[in-house]
This record gives C-alpha cells, structure tokens and sequence, in this order.
C-alpha cells in the first residue's frame, strides 16, 4: 500500500494527538499531503504526547509530505469557514476527509459527570452533540462540496463501538457517534451518483494516551502480543482500516462501517 496516495491531499480533524494522530500519520506515509486539526495548538500536549500542534506537524513531515495545521472548533460554523480559507489557500483541493475530532468530552472538558442516559447534565449533552454529531456535519457541509465538483474523493467518518451497542454509562456519546453512523450512510446514498464515497470506522476501546489517563484498564488487554482478540486495539491498527479506506483498494466500497473492535460488537446489532 505505500506510496498509493502521492498526489492527494487529506484533512483529518482531531488529528492533534490519539486516533486521529495517528491517521494523519498513516495516511502521510502512504504519499498524502496532510493537513492536520486540533480545536488549540496546545490540545496536543495534554496527556503528553507532544509538546503542541507544531511538533506533531514536524513529525507527521519526516515521512517526506507536505504537512500544515489548522485549528478552531469543529462545532462553529465560523471556524470550519475559517479554516477551509487556511487550507485553500495553504494545499487548496481535499481529496480525503477524515471526521476523527470529537470524543466523550462535556462542558467543562472532561468527561460528564453523570455520563447516564437519565442524570447527565443539558450543558454536557450540548457539549457532546456539538462536538461529535454537529460538527462532523458542519465539516462534511464544507469539504464535500468541492469533492462533488471535482468527481471523486473518499470521506472517512469516526464512530464507536459504543454506536453498535446498548450503554448506560457515556449512553448520550454512543447515542451521537450511531448517528454519525447513519448519517455516514445517508451521506453515501446521497453522494454515490457523484463518485464521492463516506465510510465510517468504528474503533473499540485503544490504547491512546488519553484512554489510559482517564479510564481503568485491564492489565491483560493492554497486551497485544497474546492469542486472543479480547483486548485493546494498538491505535495503529485503527488507523491502518482508516488509510484503507481513503485508498483505491477500497474504491467501490461505500456506505459501510467497519468496525475494528477484534470483534466486540460481534453479536449486538
């Protein structure tokens, strides 16, 4: 798969540090210039991957493509304007959009707290459906447009496994990314006629900086190197189905999730 994307340029939003790091980078690898997002320069040194946005750009270059950064809210209208202008006029056409920007992140920027169905305060709801549902729509509004125009592109939605399965705690997070799922289907019904094809990957629990930092884990799935499935995913195999299905190898596959979950959400819907 090396070098199957030189020539095309991919955004993918939240790609400061974690899962969407590490696509920016897969896809930097494969030949794709990258333009890279966080909502500050700062968010990429808050569990301490990188010192700020600017050193991950520095990074993502060592493999040999044009990288920049972008940053603002995915969930403002103004700021998706506003950074669309930058990359226009920074790369120009977006030929892959990944929609990674998002997670279980309420008001006051950690997780809410209570993360129930029934308890979870309104300002957190707010919070979530801005950041995961309204924004990954606020960037498709944006960046698919052109790709319409143009005749083609691919657009890569992040969901959860959390989207396939039943959940109290973080339920109002599940209950968003499964309507980035189907919104990801619409989206392909209604651009199919236009060679633009959106897919979304739904990622199991990963072993990203920030997962470790704000969640107790299972010593035992921290080990990838054991028979069995039932364990965390190494962020780079999310990112491996990601630069898939930006490329041609995926070139009629359309409308689909691909969950990468070594099987978690194997029996529930």
């Amino acid at each position: 798969m090396a070098g199957e994307l030189i020539g095309k340029t991919a955004f993918v939003t939240g790609s400061g540090r974690g899962l969407g790091k590490l696509m920016a980078e897969k896809l930097a690898e494969q030949g794709a210039d990258v333009i890279l997002h966080d909502i500050d320069a700062a968010q990429p040194a808050k569990y301490g991957e990188y010192e700020n946005l600017a050193a991950v750009e520095k990074d993502v270059a060592r493999h040999g493509t044009r990288v920049m950064s972008v940053t603002g809210n995915i969930g403002d209208p103004d700021a998706v304007a506003r950074m669309k202008a930058e990359i226009d006029v920074g790369f120009g056409e977006v030929h892959i959009l990944v929609n990674c920007a998002g997670g279980d992140i309420g008001a006051a920027g950690g997780k809410p707290d209570p993360n129930n169905a029934l308890d979870i305060p309104l300002a957190d709801v707010r919070a979530l459906t801005e950041n995961n549902l309204i924004g990954t729509i606020l960037v498709c509004q944006t960046f698919i447009p052109p790709m319409v125009k143009a005749g083609g592109g691919a657009v890569i939605n992040i969901g959860s496994v959390a989207a396939h399965v039943g959940c109290s705690n973080g339920a109002i997070y599940a209950t968003l990314k499964a309507a980035v799922v189907h919104y990801t289907r619409c989206l392909a019904t209604e651009l199919k006629e236009a060679g633009v094809r959106v897919n979304a990957v739904s990622p199991g629990p990963a072993k990203t900086a920030r997962f470790e930092a704000t969640r107790v884990t299972d010593p035992d799935k921290m080990n990838s190197q054991k028979i069995s499935l039932d364990r965390y995913a190494e962020p780079g195999e999310i990112a491996d189905a990601v630069a898939f299905l930006a490329g041609p190898r995926s070139k009629f596959i359309n409308g689909q999730v691909l969950r990468v979950d070594g099987g978690m959400s194997l029996y529930p819907g």
